[in-house]
Parts: structure tokens; C-alpha cells; sequence
């Protein structure tokens, strides 16, 4: 029974991971490591940081996707705290599906709590550029 499930499961996320991956994969051959680099790389910077932030915003992909994803990126010359950025506005902060968490939490708390998370994504970048980037 729980081979079942878990096959169930396998079925609804692979046409989702195969989809990123394959986006990903696209990207990454027609973005060269040298245009990666300039424009989520750590010569970047702050605009670097802000644009990856805002990708990660609005992009919905589940984690198990998202870590990988950030690995191939940061292989293909993408900075840390730019990855920093991605990942934690990806998983914390909910454009797209903010209409549901409208819906169950109200406008002001999905709103505010959205807006203090991707703030704080900027912290986790920082931190995470000190830390592993020896900036």
C-alpha cells in the first residue's frame, strides 16, 4: 500500500520536475556560464541580488526542484548570495499563490507576511555571502 502511494506521488511530481529541469536545462545552454555569471554572478552585486530575489518571488517551484536547480546555477558561475536570494524568496515568499493564501489567512497578514519575507530573504543572502562567499 505504501508503494502505491508513494508511486501515486512519484506520477503527480514528474511531469513538474521534468518541466523545470528541462527549463533549466534550456536556459543553461543557451545562457553560456559567462552571461550566467554577468547577470546573477557575484561581479552582480546588489542588482544581482534584487533580480535574483524577484525571480525567486514569482517563480513556483517546489524545493526538491529548487535545490538542484541552484546547484546547475551555481555551477554555471550564478553567485552565492544571488542563490542565497533565489532560494529564499522561493521558499518563502508567495506571489503566485497568494489569492489562496488570501483567501485563508486575509489580505493584510498574506500581504505583510509576503513583504517581511522577501525583506528578510535579503538578510539570509547577506548572511549567506559572509559566510560561504568571503565577501
Amino acid at each position: 500500500m505504501a508503494l502505491k502511494k508513494a508511486w501515486k506521488a512519484f506520477e503527480n511530481i514528474l511531469p513538474e520536475f521534468l518541466g523545470v529541469i528541462m527549463l533549466v536545462g534550456i536556459l543553461l545552454a543557451v545562457l553560456n556560464p559567462q552571461v550566467i555569471s554577468k547577470i546573477i554572478g557575484k561581479e552582480s552585486g546588489a542588482f544581482g541580488v534584487i533580480l535574483a530575489a524577484l525571480v525567486g518571488a514569482i517563480t513556483l517551484i517546489p524545493g526538491f526542484v529548487a535545490f538542484p536547480t541552484a546547484a546547475m546555477l551555481l555551477q554555471n558561475g550564478a553567485g552565492v548570495m544571488q542563490i542565497g536570494a533565489f532560494l529564499s524568496t522561493l521558499m518563502m515568499v508567495g506571489v503566485v499563490t497568494m489569492p489562496v493564501e488570501i483567501k485563508y489567512f486575509g489580505k493584510k497578514l498574506t500581504i505583510w507576511r509576503n513583504v517581511l519575507a522577501f525583506f528578510f530573504s535579503f538578510i539570509v543572502a547577506f548572511i549567506i555571502g559572509k559566510v560561504v562567499g568571503g565577501i
